[in-house]
This record gives C-alpha cells, structure tokens and sequence, in this order.
C-alpha cells in the first residue's frame, strides 16, 4: 500500500468517527488476532485498526452490550470494595464518676 494513500484514508476515517472516543470490534487476523473483542480506543487508533483491516466499527447493538458489562463490571468493583472495608462505629456512653474511697485505717 502507498504510505500517501494510507494516511488519506486514515485522515478520511477519522473524520467520519464523530466522538474523540470509539468501540472497535477486533477482526480475526492471520497474526492470531481475535474476532469480536470489544474495546474502547481513541479516534486515532481506531481509524488506524480500521485501515489496517484488524477492526471495524463496532454497530448499536455491541456498543450497548460493551457499556452495560462495563457498568457491571464498575458495580462489582466497588462492591467488593465495600465488603473488605472494616466498618467500626463509636457509641459514647456515659461514666458514672468515682466514688470517693475511704482512707485505709493502720
């Protein structure tokens, strides 16, 4: 591929990828690349993956299913977190104050 090709139709995918942010759907490849593995890349990278032929736009459908196991994900998290806290609470309590001794006799 011309290197003057390759970045005017990187340059051109960018420009169509709205948010700073895409989720691409990995493309099996011949080096042992996965297909269908969701993750979250800049703008950048992902006009790069996409020219390169190692990934795609990921479609409506992924983008919600990849949000939602994210939340999740965040939600189990912090509820392991909050299990390992040792959570300790001070009750005040009044003392009756010493009663006055007698002095011990000889």
């Amino acid at each position: 591929m011309d290197v003057k090709s390759f970045y005017q139709k990187m340059r051109q995918k960018e420009r169509e990828i709205a948010s700073p942010f895409a989720i691409i759907s990995s493309l099996e490849t011949p080096e042992g690349g996965r297909a269908g593995v969701l993750t979250e890349v800049s703008r950048e990278l992902a006009a790069r993956m996409i020219v390169e032929g190692r990934g795609r736009l990921a479609n409506e459908a992924e983008v919600k299913e990849y949000r939602e196991a994210r939340e999740r994900a965040r939600q189990e998290a912090e509820e392991r977190e909050l299990a390992g806290r040792l959570l300790v609470n001070f009750v005040p309590q009044t003392i009756e104050p010493a009663k006055p001794r007698k002095p011990a006799k000889d």
